[in-house]
């Protein structure tokens, strides 16, 4: 049973939390889907990341914003319909079969993994008032991680209504944003950390070191969007697979990140536990 009047950084002391990126989907399942945490749930995931899009009329869902055509097979967005119209809507599978599956309420999803996970809220941004309400509303206050970039406005918005809920900025060059950000009375718990090359400074032991003395966890992506955008210099689910588990999910697991993000939760956890990682949420 997970104890979340426990920190973060206490959970994960002597365990590793891998992040079901969307949940855990596949074949007709949709990613984004209750059915997918529910899978990421039995699968053991310590975590599970979501998606947030937001209808005309200020409605939460759980979809990834701009995926309309690969997801729904739908040219129009959710941002432009209203939430009775996206009420109606159903994803399509791997396949762009048909399928049973429709979009569901943010409220759905944190009312479901109430008690069960950790919850990455992407696309925090796009509402931080709106989507911190809620979060309150739900009762999650003590799962739910939130982010954003470094960007002022958003740390604003941020510092105004949601100080008290862990966060964690998007990184990709070490500096002290942490620090700052902790000065400045938000609940900054760690950093997302994105890194094109093995020796930039946010994925060196020093660094991953340095947050941990500072009680605060590193989170690294081995997801693959899109193969131009490299988040953990080719240490990727990709190439945990193509090439070796060693050189992917090994290496982040051996460089101390303490999150691991990805698209192949079982295949990960059933690698890295051979290589006597303890998983928390087992």
């Amino acid at each position: 049973m997970i104890d979340f009047e426990k920190s973060i950084f206490e959970n994960t002391r002597d365990n590793l939390i891998l992040c079901a990126h969307r949940g855990l989907s596949s074949a007709d399942i949709p990613c984004n889907t209750l059915s997918a945490f529910k899978a990421a749930v039995m699968a053991g995931a310590g975590m599970v990341e979501l998606d947030v899009s937001i209808s005309r009329d200020g409605k939460y869902f759980v979809f990834h914003p701009g995926m309309e055509h690969a997801h729904l097979n739908k040219k129009k967005l959710i941002a432009v319909m209203k939430s009775e119209k996206v009420k109606k809507l159903k994803f399509v599978n791997q396949d762009n079969c048909a399928t049973d599956f429709g979009i569901n309420k943010l409220e759905e999803i944190f009312n479901y993994l109430k008690g069960k996970c950790y919850i990455n809220v992407d696309k925090f941004w796009t509402d931080v008032r709106g989507i911190t309400e809620c979060i309150r509303k739900c009762g999650v206050e003590k799962q739910v991680i939130v982010k954003t970039s470094t960007n002022k406005k958003h740390i604003d918005e941020v510092k105004k209504y949601a100080r008290d809920l862990m966060f964690m900025p998007i990184v990709r060059h070490k500096d002290d944003i942490t620090d700052s950000l902790v000065e400045q009375g938000i609940n900054c718990i760690g950093a997302e950390v994105l890194f094109q090359k093995e020796d930039e400074p946010v994925a060196s032991e020093e660094y991953i070191n340095y947050m941990h003395s500072k009680g605060r966890i590193v989170f690294a992506n081995a997801i693959v969007y899109n193969k131009n955008d490299v988040l953990a210099a080719g240490h990727s689910d990709d190439n945990s697979i193509s090439i070796s588990p060693d050189y992917g999910w090994g290496w982040l697991a051996d460089k101390g990140f303490d999150v691991i993000q990805t698209d192949w939760c079982l295949l990960a956890k059933d690698y890295l536990e051979k290589k006597n990682a303890v998983f928390f949420n087992d």
